[in-house]
């Protein structure tokens, strides 16, 4: 059995990929035997992330932080995000010599990029310095951890998805909906998710759109005949999921999409452009169609048969997944404080000596 620590700047209340995948994995690594703690903004004061408000994000000192890895004496560190928390335990295991490993969720350079044309390289170079220290970074696709390795990050590793096929199956509750064909985006709604996309697209049925966030009033007003169903819990979203004809997947900056593999678990085949992410997910055409003309991507996807779309869903599980990550953890090599050694750490600086 190991304790594992998962350090996180991503978590409650906020709903997106890496917290579904987090929370996932500690389930499967529980179900395994290990023992699992989150150290996330939850433990600690925080503040709104600028631009983004719903997320809030860690005010803490490096010092703060080692107190809570100590005192949980973990066997293995992971640190899954690149955020406030992210950076001070990564600090903390290098200044100690510890073994960690690492995790590239999201194509941050491309997002700033996206938002406020801020360059890539520089924010490659910085990223590069955070994954490099570990002994391996974990990414979901073998696209994307191709294209970290041309671009320099030292160890990127194989950790794919999986989909909870209790919840997302295409057998249970439907919404009501028209004769015609219904196109389904489900996601952020901001800038670098390019809803935009799909919203001006010339398509026959109904556009529904689920999700939020900081481009939701823009969009609302320039698109008053899109079905919009703001945020969902999950077993209102495997309903949206299964009552639509084709989930249209807009973005180009996504390490995987998770909502993707969702909607096939339900048998809704994806329209979305030919690039990182779907490339590795959908493997069209059993799953889905993959076009630059993302318009003809989702007319060619009303024929794409829902049975195939299942039987490539049933691939990923989170079994596997969590497995490829409990490969790739690494012990600390016997660095941890000992509890005794930690009682009298913390006794002298309660004493203030």
């Amino acid at each position: 059995m190991k304790k594992i620590l998962i350090v996180t700047d991503a978590w409650e209340p906020q709903v997106n990929g890496v917290v579904r995948t987090l929370k996932m994995t500690r389930r499967e690594l529980e179900l395994m035997g290990h023992q699992v703690e989150f150290l996330s903004p939850l433990q600690f004061r925080s503040f709104p992330c600028p631009t983004y408000p719903e997320i809030s994000l860690a005010f803490t000192t490096q010092r703060n932080v080692a107190k809570h890895i100590d005192a949980y004496a973990p066997d293995c560190l992971h640190i899954a995000t690149e955020g406030p928390l992210g950076w001070l335990a990564r600090n903390i295991a290098v200044e100690r010599g510890w073994a960690f490993t690492t995790a590239y969720h999201s194509r941050f350079p491309e997002y700033l990029h996206a938002r406020f044309r801020f360059p890539t390289r520089i924010s490659y170079a910085f990223l590069r310095k955070f994954h490099n220290a570990a002994r391996f970074n974990l990414t979901p696709t073998p696209s994307i951890v191709e294209d970290l390795r041309q671009r320099g990050f030292a160890n990127p590793r194989l950790w794919t998805r999986g989909v909870d096929f209790e919840m997302f199956r295409p057998d249970g509750p439907k919404i009501e909906r028209g004769e015609g064909p219904i196109f389904l985006h489900v996601g952020r709604l901001a800038v670098e998710k390019q809803v935009d996309e799909f919203l001006k697209l010339d398509l026959p049925g109904e556009k529904w759109v689920a999700g939020d966030g900081p481009e939701r009033e823009r969009l609302h007003k320039q698109y008053p005949n899109v079905r919009w169903f703001g945020v969902l819990d999950g077993a209102s979203l495997a309903s949206l999921y299964r009552s639509a004809d084709v989930f249209v997947f807009t973005s180009i900056t996504d390490t995987f999409g998770l909502v993707m593999l969702e909607s096939m678990a339900c048998g809704t085949p994806v329209a979305a452009f030919p690039v990182a992410g779907p490339i590795d997910v959908v493997k069209p055409p059993q799953a889905g169609i993959l076009d630059k003309d993302l318009r003809s991507a989702c007319m060619a996807a009303l024929s794409v048969p829902r049975e195939g779309v299942l039987a490539h869903a049933a691939t990923f599980n989170w079994t596997l997944a969590s497995q490829q990550l409990l490969a790739a953890l690494q012990p600390i090599q016997g660095n941890k404080i000992t509890s005794s050694a930690l009682t009298t750490e913390l006794s002298k600086q309660s004493s203030g000596s």
